[in-house]
């Protein structure tokens, strides 16, 4: 058994999680094994759930009807149009007063860009994951947030809108990071139900959480 297979059965058996620990990698090349996304999403964080069961790579033209997850993943190659659509869904969201616009600035972003997202079930990851994501609900959250506290010597940062910022926030900051989720994963994903959160690990330290 592999390390993953290993780490994936792990928190999957202690901590019951009703999907799979999904893995997640930046990169420009992808694995010669691993196949293109196929189909259409209305929001990157749709990957997440997809890839609970199956292993895929997506680009930015995978992501383009979500410029917030284009811009928070810094993926490269994005389509010519993509600030115009970023900043039109930045004013949107500011006209509404569900984002105001000093605090965009503070919306975590991938640090390196990226031409792919390689996503699937972590037991069966074909490259080193990144970030390791989980959908847990408060018991769970109460022994992941112990198991951070002790790796990491902090808790975890509790994050709201944009869901997605999660992914990069812990990629950078190399710390775990929880996301309450935002309007728009909680309208397309079914995992993210009134009683579930999303947990993002550095996958470098999943050992030390395992």
């Amino acid at each position: 058994m592999s390390d993953y297979q290993q780490q994936a059965h792990l928190l999957s058996t202690s901590l019951k999680l009703s999907l799979q620990p999904v893995a997640i990698a930046f990169c420009d090349t992808v694995p010669d094994q691993v196949k293109d996304f196929d189909g259409i999403v209305p929001a990157g964080c749709t990957f997440w759930q997809e890839a609970a069961t199956r292993t895929f790579a997506t680009s930015a033209r995978d992501h383009e009807l979500c410029s917030i997850g284009i811009h928070t993943h810094n993926m490269a190659e994005a389509p010519a149009s993509h600030p115009d659509q970023l900043q039109a869904s930045l004013q949107a969201m500011i006209g509404l007063d569900y984002v105001r616009e000093k605090e965009v600035a503070a919306i975590p972003v991938a640090q390196q860009s990226a031409k792919h997202i390689v996503y699937g079930p972590l037991e069966g990851f074909p490259l080193v994951p990144e970030v390791v994501l989980l959908f847990a609900h408060a018991q769970q959250g109460l022994i992941l947030s112990e198991a951070v506290a002790r790796v990491d010597a902090s808790a975890a940062p509790a994050m709201g809108r944009p869901a997605c910022a999660v992914v990069p926030q812990a990629l950078n900051s190399e710390r775990a990071a929880v996301s309450m989720g935002c309007c728009g994963a909680r309208a397309y994903l079914d995992a993210m139900t009134d009683a579930t959160a999303l947990w993002a690990l550095p996958a470098n330290k999943l050992d030390q959480y395992c």
